[in-house]
């Protein structure tokens, strides 16, 4: 029997209680005359992109996440219709009311895949090794989750005290992410290198059988799990014996080997994939991803894009709506803001509308007049610049190539340059570009100091903005979900304001499912959970 957790202490934060509206866990594969879920079985899964690296606190991709999630339990998790932090490894928790030390009681009898119990120290070897071995360069995201950190303190055996030097409101959410998940001690004291190479020992209900980079990784059900989330659909071990994983990188392949019955789910299943995916009883799954939705982020020490004129004069440029419509289809949004729709805390933003006589406006009054060629000059510098971006999500390509069209009608010269996700990994590394295309997922506003503060991962290379870099460190201090949410909200406009972010559209996920498979689930940051999932028919 699970020991089901019961919330004994929930502290004073709530930074994530606001509703995740029309957000992850709004689909599911459920099928009512599919019976009674039944174990057994190994599901066969394409992924659209290779996991960068089997760590899941060096993981940031969608497709590494939807790996490394499987095999890593956290100590809280978040509900992904009510955006509730339930409990996990953590059976309850404690917050002080300054928001700098967070104590966790563990749940006892927990074991990692080797065996070895998970207690209070190996919570503290995670958190140590993230902070000292790993940093932000290996793992930002999860670095950035800790910054101040000052140490966990073993309390007792199934007692650990996380501190910080200043507050960090936004730590109990990010205790439920997979980047902070609990890794066995003997991971925890490996290299980065060393981390990414499938070995990890984790308490998840699946367990690394085998794991070929940029080829393939298999999953095996983990014997005796019975640990988890209260936000688990069922109680127990997993339902799947194992879970393959293959790296199919062209659309028109996996959607074919879904309609053979070669594969039972595929990743990125855009609207041209679904009468073929429909036609033998499939299903495509969407879920929106909260956080930074898709868009643009200048580097403002980089040439035409030094003014922030130009920056502003690119939001109204973009019809977004154009972009949904001719590229994705229904199941997406347009971008409203610097935060995706599903994220708590955000705002829409009037400014993020179309309306390219506004665009041409203020390029106007800004110096910047067309040329002979229709490509706007100021002081014989050309308004031109280009986008690095990857193929991590299939309609980047498409996104870019009519955004460049409408940038053009304003006289504005958009150069695409397509590179590997880890040359792209590396230049932002070194800020090596004008500008760069991504989004970012996290169910928490604090996405946005990883994202922009100045000591975050600041992609923009900027220097101090007052306002804004007080709004990124304030909202850290505030424990009350109102209060909280103004602070972001006045940071979500002024990062549009100074130019920061050019918004494009929000993320959505988007899986394609034979009739066979049963309940696969997003959870509350849009990635799967193959926790309850199971295969009909077997």
């Amino acid at each position: 029997m699970s020991t089901r957790p019961v919330l004994l202490v929930a502290g004073v934060i709530a930074a994530t209680a606001t509703l995740l509206a029309g957000c992850a866990g709004s689909a599911t594969t459920s099928n009512a005359d599919a019976g009674p879920a039944q174990p057994g079985g190994t599901l066969r899964y394409g992924l659209s992109g290779a996991p960068t690296c089997s760590d899941p606190a060096q993981s940031g991709t969608n497709q590494t996440i939807y790996v490394t999630r499987q095999v890593v339990d956290s100590l809280t998790d978040q509900d992904p219709e009510t955006g509730e932090i339930e409990p996990w490894l953590a059976e309850s928790w404690e917050v002080s009311p300054d928001a700098r030390s967070f104590t966790f009681q563990l749940k006892d009898g927990v074991t990692f895949s080797d065996g070895t119990p998970l207690d209070a120290t190996a919570v503290k070897d995670n958190f140590d090794a993230i902070t000292a071995t790993l940093g932000a360069a290996k793992a930002p995201l999860a670095a950035s989750y800790l910054t101040g950190y000052q140490g966990a303190t073993v309390v007792d055996p199934l007692t650990v005290r996380i501190e910080f030097s200043a507050p960090n409101a936004q730590f109990l959410q990010a205790s439920s992410t997979p980047q902070l998940g609990i890794q066995s001690t003997a991971t925890s004291a490996q290299s980065a290198e060393s981390r990414c190479l499938g070995t990890n020992i984790g308490s998840g209900p699946f367990t690394y059988a085998d794991y070929q980079q940029d080829r393939s990784v298999t999953l095996a059900k983990r014997t005796g799990y019975n640990w988890g989330s209260a936000v688990f659909g069922h109680e127990g071990e997993a339902y799947l014996d194992r879970i393959e994983f293959t790296i199919v990188p062209e659309s028109g392949v996996r959607t074919g080997s879904l309609s053979s019955d070669q594969l039972d789910a595929v990743s990125d299943a855009l609207p041209q994939d679904a009468p073929q995916i429909e036609a033998v009883g499939g299903r495509i799954l969407t879920t929106s991803n909260p956080g930074v939705p898709f868009g643009i982020q200048p580097n403002v020490t980089r040439g035409a894009l030094q003014d922030p004129a130009v920056r502003t004069a690119l939001v109204p440029a973009i019809n977004r709506q154009e972009l949904v419509d001719t590229v994705l289809g229904p199941d997406f949004r347009t971008a409203t803001s610097t935060l995706a729709s599903a994220t708590p805390g955000y705002v829409e933003l009037a400014d993020v509308t179309y309306d390219p006589e506004k665009s041409k406006s203020l390029l106007d009054a800004a110096g910047w007049v067309p040329g002979a060629d229709g490509i706007r000059e100021n002081d014989g510098q050309k308004l031109s610049f280009k986008v690095m971006y990857s193929a991590v999500f299939a309609g980047n390509q498409a996104i870019l190539e009519l955004t460049q069209q409408q940038l053009r009608a304003v006289g504005v010269d958009l150069q695409l340059e397509l590179v590997s996700t880890s040359e792209a990994t590396a230049r932002q590394g070194t800020k090596d570009y004008d500008s760069t295309y991504y989004n970012s997922t996290r169910a928490d506003g604090d996405i946005l100091r990883t994202s922009f503060a100045v000591d975050g991962r600041n992609l923009n290379a900027r220097g101090p903005i007052p306002d804004l870099d007080a709004s990124l460190t304030e909202q850290l201090s505030a424990t009350d979900v109102a209060a909280r949410n103004e602070i972001l909200a006045t940071a979500q406009e002024q990062i549009l304001d100074n130019g920061l972010w050019i918004p494009t559209i929000e993320l959505s996920q988007a899986v394609g499912a034979a009739s066979a498979v049963q309940d696969l689930k997003f959870e509350a940051s849009a990635r799967l959970q193959f926790f309850d999932t199971w295969l009909s028919g077997q």
